[in-house]
């Protein structure tokens, strides 16, 4: 199965309609977005991908009753803070990530390190990452509005192979 991951988006629609554009032509079979969407409009643009949607809420997001019911309606599962699942035999947990960036990375090597995942998700630095900590694969897909570090970036992959990559808009 191959996964599209997004963060960070941030309203910018100019980017979040790049980002579509390449995840629907990749042929993603799931799009996970790990929060800062901020407003529904924004959300209903990366369900027009047509896989299914996993999103967890960051710490901007704005009108969450509105996210929550268009997610509703487009049939996504939407959580709050983090969502733990399994998806073709790997145990994944997705997360945004609050405070400092710092801290966001410390919670996310801490829960890899634990073993009890085979892949940890986050956002929130808007830095894009894909290392190894002990045998687990840590995904930061980076930030899809490209306002903070300038470069618009997402993250694809493959549970097949194990393999995950950066993908620069």
């Amino acid at each position: 199965m191959l996964i599209g991951i997004v963060s960070d988006s941030h309203d910018n629609l100019r980017e979040v309609d790049k980002a579509v554009h390449y995840l629907r032509r990749a042929g993603v079979d799931l799009l996970i977005h790990l929060g800062d969407i901020v407003s529904p409009f924004t959300l209903l643009r990366f369900l027009q991908i047509e896989s299914r949607s996993i999103v967890v809420l960051g710490n901007n997001d704005g009108d969450v009753l509105s996210l929550r019911e268009i997610a509703h309606k487009a049939g996504a599962v939407m959580k709050m803070g983090y969502y733990i699942t399994e998806i073709d035999g790997l145990r994944i947990l997705m997360m945004h990530g609050y405070g400092s960036a710092e801290h966001a990375v410390e919670v996310a090597t801490a829960l890899a390190r634990s073993g009890l995942f085979d892949v940890v998700m986050y956002g929130h630095t808007h830095r894009a990452e894909v290392r190894r900590v002990g045998t687990t694969t840590v995904i930061n897909p980076g930030e899809v509005c490209g306002c903070l570090y300038g470069v618009s970036s997402i993250a694809l992959f493959d549970t097949t192979t194990r393999k995950a990559e950066i993908v620069k808009l």
